[in-house]
């Protein structure tokens, strides 16, 4: 399973992710971000599990150790960008 500290900066910055449109009102976080905890976890959209992105569209490109390295240089590019 992909480590998470559970910062929430995905989760404000979705503006950037044209799957997730619907999922903020203009300003980039999600709607469903309530005291940085998912309200909606278990049902998210599949771009929001990095498990299930690997398992539906990236097995074939990456092992899972090599996806979950992408994924963390993702992660600590938006944690610098709001320092």
């Amino acid at each position: 399973m992909f480590e998470c500290n559970q910062c929430g900066l995905c989760c404000r910055n979705i503006d950037k992710v044209p799957q997730l449109k619907d999922f903020h009102d203009g300003n980039g976080i999600c709607k469903y971000l309530h005291n940085n905890i998912c309200s909606i976890y278990d049902n998210r959209p599949d771009i929001c599990s990095v498990d299930r992105m690997y398992e539906k569209y990236f097995e074939n490109q990456y092992t899972r150790s090599e996806f979950y390295d992408l994924n963390k240089l993702v992660c600590e590019e938006i944690k610098n960008l709001n320092i």
